[in-house]
């Protein structure tokens, strides 16, 4: 059975997410552990906690589809000390929110050195990744593959895994494939021997295991134009024939897909049955 999702939202409260992901024909989804456009955030009561496990339990949500994705504002390469302490010390918290959840899964962009140099950012994000990893037990980051503009770190996957071996413990790092992110990058997909020598080259790299979650999002730009603008699913340039094409590969169907298209969860419910319209199952 294939996982996919949508980002959804926290408003209602973290225990109603399960039940908001099977409306919309999901199982399995994606949130913020806190409002993800300030610095604020704070642990979820037991209350709350006790809640969502429940949740999860009812709407037989399976916690190895259940994702958190780090606020805004989090750049762990920043160049600004104040921005770059401010970062690792909400990234832990976020772990913690997600520990206390029984989330097992944080997604995090790399960050951008925003002209200070690769060199520079590599040194900041593993720095921070380690304290991470120092401060935190059980929760796996995933390092999503980013759009290459405005001095993003993480745009192919040597970068990813320097990163990943030059943490103090690799076994806690995996990765997000971003389509949108990816496709920007010049990573094709919409042919079977563009998907074979990207999953190859993630094989090869970093190791096919370490590749936990899909951002399935179409993109607005063509392929190698680096602009980060989603589209929703068969209205972009990877198209319904390229989402077909990419979803027929076993090593990404056994993956969990979320999607981050525009709109809200109508969109989404409308994106998700489009998926499954494309895989044949409706």
């Amino acid at each position: 059975m294939i996982k996919i999702g949508a980002h959804m939202p926290i408003s209602h409260g973290f225990e109603k997410v399960p039940e908001l992901t099977v409306e919309i024909g999901g199982n399995c989804f994606q949130i913020f552990p806190h409002s993800p456009r300030t610095w604020s955030a704070k642990m979820p009561t037991k209350k709350t906690c006790d809640l969502f496990r429940s949740m999860m339990e009812k709407y037989q949500i399976d916690y190895e589809g259940a994702f958190c994705h780090t606020g805004y504002l989090i750049n762990l390469a920043s160049p600004n000390d104040e921005n770059w302490k401010k970062s690792v010390q909400l990234l832990l918290l976020e772990g913690r929110i997600c520990e206390a959840l029984g989330i097992k899964y944080l997604n995090v962009h790399p960050g951008s050195h925003t002209g200070a140099g690769e060199e520079f950012g590599f040194k900041r994000i593993i720095t921070a990744i380690n304290e991470f990893l120092s401060g935190t037990k059980n929760v796996v980051l995933l390092l999503e593959n980013v759009s290459p503009k405005g001095g993003n770190i993480g745009y192919n996957f040597d970068q990813i895994k320097r990163i990943i071996d030059s943490s103090i413990d690799p076994s806690r790092l995996g990765i997000t494939y971003d389509t949108c992110h990816g496709f920007d990058a010049g990573y094709d997909i919409t042919t079977k021997d563009a998907v074979r020598r990207l999953l190859d080259e993630i094989d090869s790299k970093i190791g096919l295991e370490k590749l936990r979650m899909i951002h399935l999002n179409d993109s607005k730009a063509p392929l190698g134009r680096p602009t980060d603008r989603h589209e929703n699913i068969g209205k972009g340039f990877i198209g319904e024939k390229g989402f077909k094409v990419f979803l027929s590969f076993e090593e990404i169907r056994r993956v969990a897909w979320i999607l981050e298209t525009p709109g809200d969860e109508v969109e989404h419910a409308q994106d998700i049955a489009k998926v499954k319209e494309i895989l044949g199952l409706m």
